[in-house]
């Protein structure tokens, strides 16, 4: 319950900008609470107006009628106006702690995405937030008003007569111990159940991801068995909590109707007694139930609060994960870079008990070309990563134009980079803003040029409205191969200092590889290049090639010289064309 607490007193934190809105609803409570508990007064006083047949005061009953009428019409005012500004201060709130929480998501670093599933991710910003949403509206709506109904109440109860009221207070207690051993209960279940459905929205999204690959595979069916597994876990803890908070109603409506079938003897035998008067019996009668009603919705909120503090905790939890370690102060913003790249003993690993790049150094010019080939797993992508400092290293020091990355702000290095990588991604947004990602304020003109030199405009020009069609999410109205072909545009529009090319021909036909290797070689004049490829063919032209295996340069030097020695490079490049001759 110390987590129950802490997460309570941290949404009081996002409460507090909205404070006067919330004195403003409290005041309301008091209006519309203060006329609904007035109404049995004078609806008593109206009982007592009616003797007996041809013993009415019409008048007095006309001027309490109207009483009862004003109340209710103000109480309704009030009721409206209360709602209103409970709805404002809700939305605000979760407006706020979404916008945290996603720009929170953008300062993560890359090890805390990789380490965890986007379909989790997903879940705590868009269902938890809402789930949060929904306590914290009905505990604003209910919340005030009942505990002030109750306090109220006690003290009209008490005006009327001590000894009816004491039966009240002595016998709620009870329901209070009942509410807080179902909101335990409740609390621990809502927590299971917001942690399996975020589970099971991301064990459904990459599913969906990889849909085509499941149906090639004929996986369907061990993904379906998977799905009902994580689906039957979902439902044993919703079908429990379900159990916990839908008990809270009866029970307590058990204990109240006690508590009024009390009330209702003993206000009988006080007014045979003539201790109070009928009218009065029925204002007693009337605010009894008016008692009980709000401890219902009181107990009620309480249990779907726990609903919400335990998504609540599942968001605080992401905005508490340590953002991205931030530039230090005074960092170097770099000016027209040159693209002089050197590693120095450089050590990195994902896992502790698995090194993977252990020692590295290379050095780089500005406009060579540098080519990086190694067999699957050996650190090739890892080490653009550590370039572009989406990783820092673990040891040893990456410098750009003769400066430490990590004394120049990351901004200010990336944009240096022009990165084309193998699997593309495009947002669901036209051609032309998905063209000029990396430069929004690009013109028309240049746009079209980048698309030219990239081999993409005569497909654009195909498509329903040109540069100005709307790309479905992902591209997926896309071919595989024009994807890639608009990533290349985007880049050759940005013209960066630094190229980074991850296999990023791989997509495309034969034909126009060619021409798209020739907008390459233009744009790679006079800038440093790390071609990372697989197809050894691609980047035989390359200044140097650093062959690696388990995170080390075992050879580097030009192509033919590789070949010539005989080693690590020449068995890559043997083994890669014997397999095309045979294939």
């Amino acid at each position: 319950m110390r987590e129950n607490k802490e997460t309570l007193q941290r949404i009081l934190t996002y409460l507090k900008p909205y404070r006067w809105w919330i004195f403003l609803s409290f005041l309301l409570s008091i209006i519309v609470v203060g006329f609904t508990l007035y109404v049995p007064i004078m609806t008593g006083k109206a009982v007592d107006k009616i003797v007996r047949a041809g013993q009415v005061d019409f008048s007095g009953l006309m001027a309490i009628i109207f009483g009862i009428s004003l109340s209710i019409l103000m109480t309704s005012c009030a009721q409206w106006l209360m709602n209103h500004i409970n709805n404002k201060i809700t939305y605000h709130v979760v407006k706020d702690l979404r916008v945290q929480a996603f720009d929170h998501l953008q300062v993560l670093p890359l090890s805390y995405i990789d380490q965890h599933a986007s379909g989790d991710l997903i879940s705590r910003i868009i269902t938890d937030i809402d789930q949060f949403s929904d306590g914290l509206l009905l505990g604003f709506t209910q919340l005030f008003s009942g505990v002030l109904t109750i306090v109220g109440t006690i003290l009209f109860m008490a005006s009327l007569n001590i000894w009816i009221t004491l039966i009240v207070v002595l016998l709620s207690p009870l329901s209070f111990l009942l509410a807080n051993f179902i909101a335990k209960k409740s609390y621990q279940m809502f927590t299971y159940q917001s942690q399996t459905r975020g589970q099971l929205t991301a064990f459904t999204n990459e599913m969906l991801g990889g849909i085509k690959v499941v149906q090639a595979f004929n996986h369907q069916e061990e993904v379906q068995k998977e799905f009902d597994q994580i689906n039957e876990k979902l439902s044993t803890y919703s079908l429990k909590a379900t159990f916990y908070s839908s008990i809270t109603n009866p029970a307590t409506r058990l204990m109240y109707s006690s508590i009024y079938a009390g009330v209702a003897i003993a206000g009988s035998l006080a007014c045979t007694a003539s201790m109070i008067s009928v009218g009065q019996l029925s204002s007693f009668l009337s605010y009894t139930n008016q008692y009980t009603k709000p401890f219902n919705e009181i107990t009620g909120v309480i249990t779907e609060f726990q609903n919400s503090i335990a998504s609540a905790a599942r968001v605080f939890a992401l905005i508490d994960e340590p953002a991205e370690i931030p530039d230090k102060k005074g960092a170097l913003n770099l000016v027209d870079p040159k693209g002089e790249v050197v590693l120095e003993h450089v050590d990195f690993s994902y896992s502790s008990s698995k090194p993977l790049i252990q020692d590295l150094s290379v050095s780089v010019r500005p406009g060579q070309r540098i080519a990086i080939v190694g067999p699957t797993g050996c650190g090739k992508t890892t080490l653009i990563n550590l370039l572009m400092r989406f990783y820092d290293v673990q040891k040893g020091t990456i410098w750009f134009d003769g400066h430490d990355i990590r004394e120049i702000t990351r901004h200010s290095l990336r944009t240096s980079y022009g990165m084309v990588l193998q699997d593309t991604w495009l947002k669901a947004a036209t051609v032309k803003e998905n063209i000029a990602y990396g430069k929004p304020d690009a013109t028309d003109e240049e746009i079209i040029e980048a698309a030219k030199k990239a081999y993409a405009h005569n497909f654009i020009l195909q498509m329903p409205e040109g540069y100005d069609t709307i790309l479905a999410e992902g591209g997926g109205n896309l071919s595989q191969g024009q994807k890639q072909l608009l990533c290349i545009a985007r880049i050759l529009l940005c013209s960066p200092s630094v190229l980074i090319l991850d296999e990023a021909t791989s997509s495309i036909d034969t034909m126009t590889e060619l021409r798209v290797q020739k907008a390459f070689e233009t744009l790679m004049k006079g800038r440093t290049s790390f071609i990372v490829a697989h197809r050894l063919s691609t980047i035989q032209n390359a200044d140097r090639i650093l062959v690696m295996k388990e995170g080390k340069i075992v050879e580097q030097g030009k192509h033919q010289d590789l070949l010539s020695q005989k080693g690590f490079y020449y068995q890559l490049y043997n083994s890669q064309f014997s397999s095309s001759v045979n294939g």
